[in-house]
């Protein structure tokens, strides 16, 4: 599973709780996307989480 290369975002584990108390394990996934950003100068492909995207901590290449 792919991190945020901003923030290194990434899987995070805990349980499931049913009506019944049965425990599971789970996971939750953060909404990562391959993105082309600009970085310093050069137009990059890296991962990025939208969280990111939205705060405007990486700027999209055109």
């Amino acid at each position: 599973m792919a991190k945020c290369e901003i923030c290194e975002k990434g899987v995070s584990f805990g349980k499931q709780y049913s009506h019944s108390h049965i425990r599971t394990n789970r996971q939750w996934k953060p909404n990562i996307q391959r993105v082309k950003v600009v970085v310093g100068q050069t137009p990059k492909k890296i991962y990025v989480c939208t969280r990111c995207l939205r705060s405007g901590k990486v700027q999209r290449a055109i």
